[in-house]
């Protein structure tokens, strides 16, 4: 049956935009088309395939101006940080830079009798599901790799973000990349979860909740494709007592508040030693009240509505039953506080992990700032935790970073700063946050698989 999603405007609650799903006929058909596509894709020579990925990227950055108030409109960021374009292009120019040394063949040797070597081999079909939070980013990240490593790709996006797809198959068609190569689809809960469970897809990746997460890896179960994961975070950030206070407060705060706090690897807790606590909360408090919360249309705010009432409201309760649980609130709520999607930014103290702040994911304005003694303790606080996506280190010293970063449950380490993804690293998480790895050279070797040759010349 025909579902309409529909996508409400955090800023007023109004309707922004509807899609009718398609129906699994549909899907099941469309598919059909990437699938018979996919080989004449992958005989294309490699560089065919890069630059059209690159002109497609192109073409999306000349979007850019519509894109940012369509952001604005969708999901709730101010438009005076200008969208996504500029990590888009630093990722896929990265990956395109790479793509010949990260697919070429592994020489195992050749003598007069034997060629030896394995190949890289693309998976066919690759799903992409996109979260709305950085719908552009956390896309490409697998549709640039993915299609220069010879894949079709079918996207499914969020229906918070619901013409994000459209823009990226627009995009990408415009630059001469085939629609039965690059396809965008509108799909209800139950039509993906059968694609899955009926084996449509040869690879997926997927971006969002750990309990869609859960059920794309059970509809997924004993069919052997891979599902590779991205379920969020509750990331950490540790001060030492030799740190840069005020580079430290910048990055921190910036990463807990930016986007609204709706960043899978935005700071949400965080862990100062006691030599320093004081000047860093102190800091703290004041650059968090020097944001303007406001309609993310008008150039001078900084920090926009949360996506949705219910994701708002999400954060209001682990501040209130943290609040009754001892913390503290340092933030008075803002004028711009309306109850639903703006909502004032907090910083809490005096908590402790018995509070859902700081071990259930926030995904808002939040940031609950712990005390602590040395690094021992600063290390198992930081451990204690289901999600493992990043963590952030504010130290001086090299050597005590790189030690400390060993004991980390996480899947980046960062020092001196946070909330940033290096295209070169692996962009991987581990417990709750989930498995698998994009970007880099071992976002490559996700995308596709091994296939070797042992080849004998002669018969003797």
């Amino acid at each position: 049956m025909t579902q309409t999603l529909t996508c409400l405007s955090p800023i007023d609650g109004s309707i922004f935009a509807t899609r009718e799903t398609f129906s699994l006929y549909t899907a099941r058909n469309m598919i059909s088309s990437l699938r018979q596509a996919q080989s004449a894709w992958a005989a294309r020579p490699l560089e065919e395939r890069i630059a059209l990925v690159e002109a497609g990227v192109a073409a999306l950055g000349a979007m850019n101006d519509e894109i940012v108030v369509e952001l604005a409109h969708m999901m709730g960021r101010p438009v005076r940080y200008g969208g996504e374009f500029r990590g888009v292009d630093e990722r896929t120019s990265y990956m395109a830079k790479i793509a010949r040394e990260s697919l070429a063949d592994i020489k195992v040797g050749e003598d007069e009798n034997f060629k030896r070597y394995i190949r890289r081999i693309p998976h066919g079909v690759v799903f992409v599901v996109a979260p709305w939070n950085y719908p552009f980013m956390t896309a490409i990240n697998t549709i640039a790799p993915a299609l220069i490593a010879g894949n079709t790709v079918a996207l499914k996006h969020s229906t918070q973000t619901l013409l994000a797809g459209e823009r990226l198959a627009d995009a990408f068609h415009q630059a001469g990349v085939p629609e039965n190569v690059f396809a965008n689809f509108y799909l209800d809960h139950d039509t993906t979860l059968s694609l899955i469970e009926e084996r449509a897809f040869n690879f997926i990746n997927f971006t969002g909740s750990v309990s869609a997460g859960r059920a794309m890896e059970k509809a997924a179960a004993g069919t052997f494709i891979g599902v590779g994961t991205e379920l969020g975070g509750k990331d950490p950030g540790y001060v030492m007592e030799d740190a840069d206070i005020d580079a430290a407060v910048d990055t921190l705060m910036d990463g807990a508040m930016y986007n609204s706090g709706q960043c899978c690897c935005g700071i949400e807790r965080i862990y100062v030693h006691e030599n320093v606590y004081d000047a860093f909360l102190e800091k703290a408090i004041a650059w968090v009240n020097s944001l303007k919360l406001g309609n993310p249309l008008a150039p001078e705010t900084t920090l926009g509505p949360m996506a949705h009432p219910r994701f708002a409201e999400t954060v209001r309760q682990q501040i209130r039953d943290a609040i009754a649980q001892g913390a503290t609130s340092h933030i008075k709520t803002f004028p711009e506080d309306d109850g639903g999607t703006y909502l004032s930014p907090q910083i809490l103290t005096e908590v402790t992990h018995s509070m859902d702040v700081m071990r259930e994911e926030s995904f808002g304005p939040v940031v609950g700032i712990m005390k602590v003694k040395n690094d021992a303790e600063a290390v198992s606080l930081m451990n204690d935790c289901a999600y493992g996506l990043t963590a952030s280190l504010w130290t001086a010293d090299l050597s005590r970073a790189e030690r400390i970063g060993n004991e980390l449950e996480t899947g980046t380490v960062f020092m001196n700063r946070a909330d940033y993804l290096d295209p070169g690293l692996c962009w991987t998480g581990c417990k709750d946050t989930g498995r698998g790895g994009g970007l880099s050279v071992i976002g490559y070797q996700n995308l596709t698989r091994p296939k070797s040759f042992h080849l004998k010349k002669r018969i003797t």
